[in-house]
């Protein structure tokens, strides 16, 4: 006896992305690099729905890393050769670690084939370069 499939029981499948798809979103969480790609894919808006929310995620990352990357240079540069100039220069060393680091995780959750969205910090990407 064949016995037919639920279809109430099925969960929607969305499609596989091809390699060439993920090789473009590697390039779009590559640190710093990305930025260019991901602001021209943003631009074009010729990407699927996954492709463009990895670019507002590497564009929201990439931005937010330069802002307090400058400010805490600017900061250390005010400060001159004292305690709290090296302090702040330690501080940058540790966001633009984090920064690096991030990327490099969204990178292996995408080889992995996982979700690459980061808790609210992709939600503020999807509403702020929409």
């Amino acid at each position: 006896m064949i016995s037919l499939p639920d279809p109430a029981s099925e969960s929607v499948v969305h499609p596989e992305p091809s390699a060439l798809d993920r090789l473009e979103t590697f390039v779009y969480l590559t640190p710093v690099i990305g930025l260019l790609p991901s602001m021209w894919a943003i631009y074009r808006g010729q990407r699927d729905k996954r492709q463009l929310a990895a670019c507002r995620l590497s564009i929201l990352l990439a931005f937010a890393w330069l802002s307090v990357y400058f400010s805490l240079n600017v900061g250390a540069d005010l400060s001159g050769a004292s305690a709290l100039g090296l302090r702040l220069l330690f501080l940058n060393s540790l966001v633009t670690s984090g920064y690096f680091m991030t990327s490099l995780w969204l990178m292996m959750l995408l080889w992995q084939k996982k979700s690459i969205r980061l808790p609210g910090v992709s939600a503020l990407a999807e509403r702020t370069l929409r």
